[in-house]
This record gives structure tokens, sequence and C-alpha cells, in this order.
């Protein structure tokens, strides 16, 4: 069997080299992020596919990493060119394939209304 730490590697090495149709996922995979949840292995391929441009290319920096038997959690820095991402992100596993991820990561300018003040 497969530890939880080698699909994470799986994982990023499968986006950087782009072969994402490979991704170790269950059928029923569910993918949430900021721009909402995405279920099904099939559906989540169709939208990579469909946003190429904003899934491949990029160099993965790992920074945090806990590994446990059915889950992991992983924090890393996703750079493409001149843009880049910190992103922090829950794995959930399930037969050696990945079932769920739940990722978090900033995607936007802050409110002005929710910036937090400065004094000097």
């Amino acid at each position: 069997m497969m530890k939880t730490e080698e699909l994470v590697k799986l994982w990023f090495s499968k986006w950087k080299n782009g072969s994402f149709l490979e991704l170790p996922l269950t059928e029923d995979f569910c993918h949430t992020s900021p721009f909402g949840t995405i279920k099904g292995r099939k559906t989540y391929m169709n939208t990579v596919i469909q946003n190429k441009d904003k899934f491949l290319g990029y160099d993965f920096i790992i920074k945090d990493a806990v590994y446990e038997e059915a889950k992991a959690c992983v924090r890393y820095q996703a750079v493409q060119d001149d843009f880049e991402l910190e992103v922090s992100e829950w794995y959930y596993f399930e037969n050696n394939l990945i079932r769920e991820i739940i990722a978090y990561y900033h995607i936007g300018e802050i409110r002005e209304e929710r910036q937090l003040e400065t004094r000097a």
C-alpha cells in the first residue's frame, strides 16, 4: 500500500510534468477551493482541460507537510512565471487514491473594509 506522503508527492509530480490525466483520484473525487466545489473525477478533469493555462506550468515549493494514515495537510507555494500563490491543502485518501482535497488560498484583493489598520 502506498503511503500518504508518496501519494502527495505523486500528485505534485503529475502536475509539474503535465500528466494530470494520470492523477491518482477516486471516481467520486471532490475538490473544494475558494472557487467552489467540483464533484467527480470526470468533472474535475474536464474543468482542468478547459482551463489548462490556469492549472499547468507551476513549480511547487513545499513549506510544511503533515502525513497521517488516511489524510495529509500540505502548505506550499505555487509559482507560475511572475504569479505566486500560497496554498494549504488537506488531502483525504481511500484505497491508494485521493478521494478529496480541500484547498485554502486567497484569490483576490482584500476589500478596503477588511484591511487591518496599522499604527506607528
